[in-house]
């Protein structure tokens, strides 16, 4: 008896450990996915929210490739900028010239008083506006009615702006009017202004859907995000960006932060090196 309470004691304590390890691997394996999204996950979501742009569609492009190389044509990146305009916006201006690159500033309307000028300064050196509503907060959050007023209010900004620079707004090569057009990228109304719509904290719904595609906006997301609105090292969110982007990805950043800098110069020179053009999203839209 003494012999088999051994036995069994002793079982106990080598299975420990590996209960102990098992727990620990089944509590970070969620956290790791939302930190490190897997590519096949992306297009899962893709696949079933068409509507929402999640990558830059290249249909001529072996996109299970990790780099995505493509054969006679541009490799592109499109580059977004959530929560401007704010103080650190022209350094990530001038950061973005030095190595050739643009991007899309998704604009938190009650951030936009007195920083007019910046935004005529960033569509005058090529960059594209985007629509983030008002404020910082979930989009699902406020309601149909109150994010529609929000969205037309920055939008109505938005428009000014590129007319008193005189820059046309990037069109549309032709837009989706079904589900599996998106996915086809077939449509009508081809020239028609493109226009996108980030969620406050990137989180959408039905009725969500709904509304931005009667306002004439599309939804974009992403596929690479070293979640740098909350993480303030920029060694690790340049690592984050470099070791997940490839052909077609649409890379979320974050103005309003000092790191952000930083991290687009440890990021862009790479990017530039393995021989990617990184743009805006509407840039991106029309080019592939």
């Amino acid at each position: 008896i003494l012999r088999s309470r051994h036995r069994r004691t002793r079982t106990l304590t080598m299975l420990l450990p590996l209960l102990l390890l098992l727990l620990i691997l089944l509590t970070l394996l969620p956290l790791y996915i939302i930190y490190r999204p897997p590519h096949s996950l992306i297009r899962s979501l893709a696949t079933k929210y068409p509507d929402t742009l999640w990558e830059i569609p290249l249909p001529n492009t072996n996109t299970n490739t990790k780099k995505g190389e493509s054969q006679g044509k541009e490799k592109l990146i499109a580059l977004t900028i959530d929560d401007a305009p704010s103080a650190h916006t022209l350094d990530i201006l001038h950061v973005l010239q030095e190595y050739n690159a643009r991007a899309t500033f998704f604009l938190i309307g009650s951030q936009i008083p007195g920083r007019e000028g910046i935004l005529h300064t960033l569509v005058k050196n090529g960059m594209e506006l985007g629509n983030h509503a008002m404020h910082d907060e979930p989009s699902v959050s406020v309601g149909a009615e109150t994010l529609e007023r929000e969205i037309l209010e920055v939008e109505g900004v938005i428009e000014r702006v590129y007319e008193d620079v005189g820059v046309a707004r990037p069109r549309k090569k032709k837009t989706t009017t079904t589900v599996d057009d998106y996915n086809e990228g077939e449509g009508k109304d081809e020239g028609s202004v493109q226009k996108w719509f980030r969620p406050g904290s990137g989180f959408f719904n039905g009725w969500m859907r709904d509304l931005v595609q009667r306002l004439g906006y599309r939804i974009v997301l992403g596929s690479v995000y070293p979640h740098d609105a909350q993480i303030k090292w920029a060694g690790l969110n340049a690592w984050h960006v470099r070791s997940l982007v490839r052909e077609g990805s649409i890379v979320v950043m974050h103005d309003r932060r000092s790191w952000t800098v930083e991290g687009l110069r440890r990021v862009l020179p790479v990017l530039r090196d393995r021989g990617y053009r990184v743009v805006g999203v509407g840039e991106a839209m029309e080019i592939a």
